[in-house]
């Protein structure tokens, strides 16, 4: 590998970093204020797909990198609200991909592209699950800023919800739904 691809790789990695400072501004709308990062929905979105994958007998693995690089575009295009989007014609995300990694060590191009392509027209399990992972780890944010006090979020959970194709995810949304997001810190009980 030649110097110049090295540091292709390296632009895509502090290029990925400023998901950890871009806000997914959808929440505005809804009244938050300080809403999370991109960064931090890709990595729960991951944790999510990782957990459905089990669930759906698909490649935890691969689910996984599908949900870490599904938002990485938005570097490039920040997190458009869905109303943006009437107004906007947007890139597709895999022609910003290619800009994004080209240079790097075709190995890197080809995973991150594979990757990117194979999410973007959600066709195979793994891609169903890791749709499914972003879908629902939105209606998992909703549901703890309402829990926080921001009452707006129902358009949020309904969508999410209309989204959702396995019947994991659907289970885990109705769960969602039905439980507090603080009851974790309560201990299950112990077998008798």
């Amino acid at each position: 590998m030649s110097e110049d691809q090295y540091s292709a790789a390296m632009r895509f990695i502090f290029e990925a970093g400023v998901l950890k400072r871009a806000a997914r501004t959808g929440w505005w709308f809804a009244g938050v204020k300080h809403p999370e990062t991109i960064a931090e929905h890709s990595h729960r979105t991951a944790l999510i797909g990782m957990i459905l994958a089990a669930m759906e007998g698909a490649d935890p693995a691969r689910v996984t990198m599908l949900c870490v690089l599904h938002d990485t575009q938005e570097t490039r295009t920040t997190d458009l609200p869905h109303i943006a989007k009437r107004y906007l014609a947007a890139t597709p995300n895999t022609a910003i991909t290619a800009d994004q990694v080209a240079g790097c060590p075709p190995a890197v191009t080809d995973t991150i592209t594979a990757a990117v392509t194979e999410y973007e027209a959600g066709e195979t399990l793994d891609a169903i699950v890791a749709r499914d992972a972003d879908k629902l780890e939105c209606l998992v944010q909703a549901v703890e800023y309402r829990h926080q006090g921001i009452d707006n979020v129902q358009r949020w959970i309904d969508s999410s919800r209309a989204a959702l194709r396995t019947n994991s995810a659907h289970r885990l949304a109705d769960t969602a739904l039905a439980a507090s997001p603080l009851a974790w810190l309560t201990p299950p009980p112990k077998p008798a």
